[in-house]
């Protein structure tokens, strides 16, 4: 994935930023980058305290999460004193916040469990830092100072164009959608966007996969069941690609193909290795909460402070097929 980690730190430095609370998955490639981020300067803090609240591992996505916010705390230990929460529902993501704030952190990295259940937490404690990175999913309220995360609209597009392209404009093709919120609404407006002005491409369904290989598997199997002519899967993320593919194994389907997305290690060596059901994915690498941390460091260091204003960083992404897989393929994580 090092050509998603050149693009991801060009897009620290010289990155789309939007004024308070924009339509999540909105592109800004061509708006003109603030030099200051958006933030007030003031003393910098040599070693700044961060406090980076995340999931559990829920699924392999945020297994990779989990992986990449540790392995940072670590690396950047002589930096910054970075502890990392992870919390197995809304309620304790909530709960922790609560104690966070009586610790003295200067700094909050959060990628929240569910941003309406959250957000209250990050609210009544926002005071308690000094300044706060929200991460993926956001929060119900612009009350972060900087909101990093992919583009969600293009990762749709992106995945719609590659299998209208290969369908050559013509097939029938089943999507498996993630949890209902942000992320999953942007991910399939962007892929309707593209395949609502193909008339000879016909979705014959969409169902919710809840971002998990086993549900993916279960509801792949009674789509199968359902449709005798399928040509083509969207699967809306790498784990419910997988679970379908174990579903199209079972039913001994080998002509369909699919496309997925999220950055899953074994996703991205199945398309490297050009196995058929898998001819391409799109980056939506985990390793964007690293990128929070070390930006949340870099400000506070800096001395940049709130302003109030929550600015809006999208972080690009990309189609890979065989020809750049290698550019986007981490064996040493989790996911």
């Amino acid at each position: 994935m090092k050509g998603w980690i050149l693009a991801g730190l060009a897009a620290m430095t010289a990155m789309t930023m939007v004024g308070c609370n924009p339509p999540a998955g909105s592109e800004g490639g061509d708006t003109p980058p603030k030099t200051d981020g958006g933030t007030a300067s003031g003393a910098g803090i040599a070693k700044p305290k961060i406090a980076v609240v995340i999931p559990t591992a829920t699924h392999g996505w945020t297994g990779g999460v989990v992986y990449w916010a540790e392995k940072t705390a670590k690396d950047m230990a002589g930096d910054a004193d970075i502890q990392v929460f992870a919390s197995d529902s809304p309620d304790k993501q909530a709960g922790d916040l609560a104690n966070i704030a009586t610790q003295g952190f200067d700094g909050l990295v959060i990628l929240s469990f569910d941003p309406t259940a959250v957000t209250p937490a990050v609210k009544t404690s926002k005071d308690s830092f000094k300044y706060i990175v929200s991460v993926d999913r956001g929060l119900s309220e612009p009350i972060a100072d900087v909101w990093l995360r992919g583009d969600n609209e293009k990762f749709g597009a992106e995945a719609a164009t590659f299998m209208a392209e290969k369908l050559a404009n013509k097939g029938k093709i089943l999507v498996l959608r993630g949890i209902a919120g942000p992320v999953d609404e942007d991910r399939v407006k962007g892929f309707k966007s593209v395949m609502d002005g193909i008339k000879d491409v016909q979705i014959l369904d969409m169902q919710p996969a809840k971002w998990s290989q086993d549900e993916a598997f279960k509801v792949t199997q009674n789509l199968l069941l359902k449709f005798k002519e399928v040509d083509a899967i969207w699967a809306a993320d790498d784990d419910m690609a997988i679970g379908a593919a174990k579903a199209l194994a079972e039913a001994g389907r080998t002509n369909v193909w699919m496309v997925g997305g999220g950055g899953s290690k074994d996703v991205i060596k199945k398309v490297m290795d050009g196995d058929e059901m898998f001819p391409a994915t799109v980056t939506y690498s985990p390793k964007m909460i690293a990128m929070a941390i070390e930006r949340c460091v870099k400000d506070l260091k800096e001395g940049k402070k709130s302003t109030g204003t929550q600015v809006d960083e999208v972080l690009p992404v990309e189609l890979v097929k065989p020809e750049n897989a290698k550019d986007h393929y981490y064996p040493e994580s989790v996911y």
